[in-house]
């Protein structure tokens, strides 16, 4: 699991380049005992040659020190105090520090997810972060929820990277495999938003989704009108056609391009008019819909939504919710 967004180097990549740095190291310290091969005595034949060099280097860095070969001139010996040496350390330095980071990067983000896993409740799991799946994230985003109360699942390693570039909490994972779910800790969500690629996939998640959280809202997206009854025998309360909404709104464009912009208005969250549902306040209690301050399309009393035109609808109570258009917030 990918927890709080950062752009970082992959682990992959940080290891090649500090053993990069770790090969220059020792060719720098070969280079420098065969530059100077008249300063050292090999008790083998007593010459050193270009591998005696690399041989030396090597088992000086890793301060093995077999003593076989040895430095013997005064320069040398002062070559080995001022340089090799140094060498020595930031070799070691590298070897250990590569260790120690790697130890200490996966003991942080073992704190982190437990951290994230103790605290973490009502939140909102979104299952495919493609088109449907950012879109509806930036909706939740507009309507106050905060960026770690949701949780991004995806099986691409890309689309994970994206979600956690962009603050969300991130799991790595076939969504129709239970496993996956309970990693992005699914029994406890409050929402759940399946958007896979595929309407089969939207199914099974769906399913699997409901089997661990009975009480959680489940809304999913599915591409063909003949899959959607399906989906809702699976588990969703609610199943959104992307094609044929998509269809519908081409049609009253095309017959009132102005209808079509409005409506088009309404679904985009944060510009324009929004559709938004809220509580009734204690002041709107008693009354009228029509004498609320914003134009109020429907009113949801209990599990049944009810139109303005609805005689039922004609009073509002404080238990009520009513679904409002409203100019979008600036800013």
């Amino acid at each position: 699991m990918a927890l709080p967004a950062r752009r970082s180097v992959p682990p992959l990549r940080q290891v090649a380049r500090r053993l990069l740095v770790a090969l220059a190291v020792l060719a720098a310290t070969t280079l420098i005992v065969r530059l100077d091969a008249a300063g050292y005595h090999d008790n083998a034949d007593g010459t050193v040659s270009l591998l005696d060099a690399a041989y030396y280097a090597t088992v000086t860095l890793s301060t093995t020190g077999y003593g076989d070969i040895t430095p013997v001139s005064d320069a040398a010996r002062l070559t080995n105090i001022l340089v090799i040496t140094p060498l020595r350390v930031l070799f070691l330095i590298i070897l250990v520090g590569t260790t120690l980071e790697v130890l200490t990067e996966r003991t942080r983000q073992q704190w982190r997810i437990g951290r994230w896993r103790s605290i973490v409740r009502e939140h909102t799991v979104v299952v495919g972060y493609g088109t449907k799946g950012r879109s509806a994230v930036h909706t939740l985003l507009g309507q106050g929820v905060r960026k770690d109360a949701i949780v991004v699942v995806d099986p691409q390693h890309k689309a994970i990277e994206q979600a956690t570039l962009d603050g969300l909490v991130g799991v790595v994972g076939d969504a129709t495999r239970t496993e996956t779910l309970l990693r992005a800790e699914l029994p406890r969500a409050a929402r759940v938003v399946v958007a896979p690629e595929r309407d089969d996939t939207a199914a099974l998640v769906t399913l699997t989704a409901r089997q661990l959280n009975k009480g959680a809202t489940v809304v999913a997206a599915v591409r063909e009108d003949e899959n959607a009854p399906l989906l809702r025998q699976s588990g969703a309360d609610v199943v959104v056609t992307s094609s044929s909404s998509a269809g519908r709104l081409l049609g009253l464009s095309m017959l009132s391009p102005h209808a079509g912009a409005v409506m088009e208005d309404l679904l985009t969250y944060g510009t324009g008019l929004d559709l938004v549902e809220r509580p009734v306040t204690r002041a709107e209690a008693g009354h009228s819909p029509r004498e609320c301050a914003d134009l109020v399309l429907a009113v949801v009393r209990g599990r049944r939504v009810l139109n303005y035109t609805d005689p039922e609808a004609a009073t509002l109570h404080l238990t009520d919710r009513i679904i409002t258009i409203k100019r979008a917030a600036a800013g």
